[in-house]
């Protein structure tokens, strides 16, 4: 028999909007399924059932915003008024902002009801969820591996029925690895692509906001609410406009895909393909094809990439003010980047920002035969909780490159970016591709996305969704 989490998160809004259901009811049953599997998951490091039970029976009958009646979670980076907002870190045990961020308030302002503050890594620094403050964020399938990070509070819950959706943000791809790694639907919009989470903001343009969700559709709806939300306050902004869920629907005009399984770490790192990786590549190209796609496989060879991307990346740690005493007591791996970061010269940094620059005007040029670009999501399946070597940092990060090869390079290149489950592998486990954008191109990775959604079928869900 259904439950309510059965349903997708635009088939919520319309059981609410019709009055089958009533906000209540619905932030209800979610928040007891938190209760029964939070501890197992991972996934909230905050729970804040007393104030979604009350926003919820403040919001009257009439629907009112395009999220009305639906819960979501805020990531442990975003600040709420009144709510513990940790950053992943102790140094942060006891900080309660008095002032709502943006990506938390257009959610509000759409209607939909906050349940909490979703896990995330110190800082949002690391492509895996494990911090000194909390219980790992776990996947779903199998609670032995890691959800990926920085996100992986938010995938988790997604993933495992506590949440219908939920905002995320991504730097180096912390949207895209924990919902590739627990086998739901991630979205990295362009650089200016959000007004709030431009990216615009950051070193190298890195960091933008975007939806995590269990179906091509829902993405596009949480989307749509994020761009939607504010004005813009930068005068660079990605072209194309929305509304992304209508790409959603309808027939997919032909594409041309480009397909490559290179990595711009692949000169410098040991980056091997897990055979189920590459297998998921070869079927969603067998899918696409049979859709009237045509995908060809390309040369791409960058160079120089992996000394920009962690200069890029050491100096935005850097620009964090910690005290020696303070570096004493964070995670090793982000003592290692602040302190590496203050090591740089200004020379260095300038000179990896107009690396960066060169690298995305030639990855866009590389990239602009096609409609969009397919990759791997991952190089490795899920690790087990504790594989990311939490004492050597310099093997740390060499891990994370290990495992998620294929998404830091879209934030430097400013593209946007999705991962869609398309097959089980051995074990049951959804194994997904990422489909790369031109600038702007949300829409076309989204209706592609959506044709192989469509053309995989419902895969099946985790034990924990049944309960």
């Amino acid at each position: 028999m259904a439950e309510l989490h059965d349903l997708t998160a635009i088939e919520q809004l319309a059981a609410l909007r019709t009055g089958e259901i009533g906000p209540v009811e619905l932030v209800a049953h979610y928040l007891e399924r938190i209760e029964r599997f939070n501890d197992s998951v991972g996934a909230f490091v905050e729970i804040t059932a007393d104030a979604a039970l009350a926003r919820a029976g403040a919001l009257g009958s009439t629907p009112v915003g395009a999220l009305w009646g639906l819960p979501f979670g805020d990531k442990d980076l975003v600040a709420r008024a009144g709510v513990p907002t940790r950053f992943g870190s102790r140094l942060h045990r006891e900080f309660v902002p008095d002032a709502t961020a943006d990506q938390a308030a257009v959610l509000d302002d759409a209607g939909g009801i906050s349940l909490g503050k979703t896990n995330t890594p110190e800082f949002g620094l690391t492509g895996y969820t494990e911090t000194q403050i909390a219980p790992p964020a776990r996947d779903p399938w199998n609670p032995v591996s890691g959800a990926g990070g920085s996100s992986g509070g938010a995938a988790a819950a997604v993933g495992a029925g506590l949440l219908p959706l939920a905002p995320g943000s991504d730097g180096g791809g912390s949207i895209r690895i924990p919902a590739a790694t627990v086998g739901v639907v991630g979205l990295k919009p362009s650089r200016g692509r959000i007004p709030f989470a431009s990216g615009l903001d950051s070193p190298g343009g890195l960091s933008v906001a975007g939806p995590i969700a269990r179906t091509v559709a829902d993405a596009a709806l949480l989307l749509d609410v994020q761009v939607g939300g504010r004005a813009y306050s930068y005068a660079t902004r990605a072209p194309g406009a929305g509304p992304f869920l209508d790409a959603t629907t309808g027939a997919t005009a032909s594409a041309r895909i480009g397909m490559t399984t290179v990595s711009p770490w692949d000169n410098d790192d040991d980056i091997v393909l897990d055979p189920e990786a590459a297998r998921a590549v070869e079927v969603a190209t067998a899918l696409l094809t049979g859709g009237g796609h045509g995908v060809d496989t390309f040369d791409w060879r960058p160079r120089g990439y992996a000394e920009m991307f962690t200069t890029i990346w050491r100096t935005s740690a850097a620009r964090m003010n910690l005290s020696d005493a303070e570096l004493e007591l964070v995670e090793p791996i982000t003592a290692w980047l602040v302190r590496e970061g203050r090591r740089l010269s200004g020379a260095q940094v300038l000179e990896a920002l107009a690396a960066a620059t060169t690298f995305e005007r030639d990855t866009i040029t590389a990239f602009s035969p096609f409609d969009a670009v397919m990759t791997p999501a991952l190089a490795l399946p899920p690790q087990p909780i504790g594989w990311f070597d939490a004492r050597d940092a310099a093997k740390n990060f060499s891990q994370q490159v290990r495992y998620a090869p294929y998404s830091s390079f879209v934030n430097v290149a400013g593209l946007p970016a999705m991962v869609v489950p398309v097959k089980l592998d051995a074990s049951g486990h959804p194994v997904s591709v990422q489909l790369i954008g031109r600038p702007g191109g949300e829409a076309t990775i989204i209706a592609l996305a959506a044709e192989l959604e469509r053309r995989v079928g419902p895969l099946p869900r985790p034990a924990v969704w049944r309960g």
